[in-house]
């Protein structure tokens, strides 16, 4: 019975998903790429497969990691690196002799594929190597650094990732990674469905994993690990597997971010950035994947395009209304975060997940409620 249970808010969860994810292409084939709601919603799903990721690692498995800037990171630049056209190479990497690679993915398959097909997946294929390196890094890191557990772990995963960005700035790696300059005239994509499906599968991806045999698993070291062990399970083992599996993500995310700015350099992804996520994980729900989503399309159209108008001096007539001026759209926003962070101590999902049921269980509540205020009339 709770098998079927399990199932069936799988699948209501994952068609919810899908209509919210077709309602943001649907906004996308309206709109120009240039709207802010096309921004919007391409930053929004950025962050949406970073904050999932990031809740695989913290709110499913219990480990309490840092270093998701550095994994996207790691993505954004094999991105760039690996996708740049040779012709433009020279122009890039200017201080650096056209730099090591000399070479372009897309333009690669291109020659076999034809252009656009060849540099689409010449594209999709440099994103997967970012996953697969911040999957490699985040195995070598594991090994020692999983040892701890905590605020420990918790500073050392963030330790990492500023080392990591300091050595991508080293100008010894410049001719790789382009030293303190930006990397940039790598492709992109100019509307936001591409990024709506790219990051709609791979957390799709991560859904399946979490309600797998080893979702079961994280769940229980996440929960007690003395009793995760005597029931069998190998901490160590899944531990790292969590942690390669959600940085594999991270370097996805990254990967699509340096698609999203259109220029790369190792200076957005500070430990703010980590927190940023981490903030948002928070505000949707440690342990809800839905809650992540929800929270990050509120979190970015807030900060990025609702609260807009608070940053501009209005006048009505002669009178000019106050406070309204540059910066102020971020202490209202900070104000707003601590009422719903006051509000919602889980978040504004907690750990359940949005689902049909859950949908028809609130309107049967107020269907009931109708005819009891009726009676009480």
């Amino acid at each position: 019975m709770k098998t079927t249970n399990n199932k069936s808010g799988m699948i209501g969860t994952a068609v919810v998903l899908v209509i919210l994810l077709a309602a943001c292409i649907a906004v996308d084939m309206t709109l120009p790429s240039f709207h802010i709601a096309v921004t919007v919603i391409k930053k929004a799903t950025v962050y949406a497969l970073v904050a999932v990721s990031m809740n695989l690692l913290n709110g499913f498995t219990g480990l309490f990691s840092l270093g998701q800037a550095g994994f996207m990171l790691l993505g954004a630049y094999s991105y760039a690196i690996l996708t740049i056209p040779v012709a433009k190479r020279a122009g890039v990497y200017q201080y650096f002799d056209g730099g090591w690679v000399q070479f372009s993915l897309p333009e690669a398959f291109s020659g076999v594929l034809g252009d656009t097909v060849g540099s689409v997946i010449g594209m999709l294929l440099a994103l997967l190597v970012g996953g697969v390196l911040a999957a490699l890094v985040a195995y070598l890191i594991g090994l020692p650094v999983l040892r701890l557990k905590s605020d420990y772990l918790a500073i050392a995963t963030l330790g990492f990732a500023e080392i990591l960005r300091a050595f991508f700035q080293w100008d010894k790696l410049g001719p790789l990674t382009n030293g303190s300059n930006l990397l940039k005239s790598y492709p992109t994509f100019s509307h936001a469905t591409p990024y709506v499906i790219l990051a709609g599968l791979m957390i799709a991806v991560i859904v399946l994993l979490i309600n797998s045999t080893y979702g079961r698993a994280f769940k229980a070291i996440r929960d007690d690990e003395v009793a995760a062990e005597a029931m069998g399970i190998n901490l160590a083992h899944h531990k790292r597997l969590a942690f390669i599996i959600s940085s594999f993500f991270a370097g996805i995310g990254g990967g699509m971010m340096a698609m999203y700015m259109g220029t790369i350099a190792s200076l957005p992804f500070k430990s703010s950035l980590t927190y940023e996520i981490l903030l948002i994980v928070v505000i949707g729900g440690i342990g809800s994947v839905s809650g992540s989503v929800i929270g990050t399309f509120l979190y970015v159209a807030c900060s990025e395009w609702w609260l807009r108008f608070l940053d501009r001096e209005t006048f009505i007539g002669s009178f000019k209304v106050p406070l309204l001026r540059s910066g102020f759209r971020m202490v209202v926003f900070s104000v707003v975060i601590m009422i719903i962070v006051l509000f919602f101590s889980k978040g504004i999902m907690g750990e359940k997940e949005l689902s049909w049921k859950g949908i028809g269980g609130l309107f049967q509540k107020r269907k009931k409620a109708a005819p009891a205020a009726e009676k009480e009339d």
